[in-house]
């Protein structure tokens, strides 16, 4: 039975593993070797269970597998063009 991890792009977790198993260990390699996290969702439902397989076959916590980078939180475009907006 497969287990689904990205709904988005229909990765699975042994699509995951295999990506691991080839080299790529680190979660930005996965994003771009597998597209988890690049969906509609942008990593809401595949972001953890993809953190926790990378730590599991690979031993590393994900403080050392994983690069977390601003923004933080999601935001979207409408409120970027609104802070544009009040600048001009």
């Amino acid at each position: 039975m497969k287990k689904i991890v990205c709904r988005c792009h229909d990765v699975t977790e042994s699509d995951i593993e295999d990506a691991i198993d080839s080299g790529y260990d680190d979660f930005e390699s996965l994003k771009r070797i597998t597209g988890i996290t690049t969906g509609q969702c942008q990593g809401k439902t595949c972001m953890d269970l993809a953190r926790g397989i990378l730590e599991r076959k690979t031993g590393k916590p994900v403080t050392q597998t994983t690069r977390i980078r601003s923004p933080i939180d999601p935001i979207t475009l409408g409120s970027l063009v609104k802070s544009t907006a009040k600048k001009k």
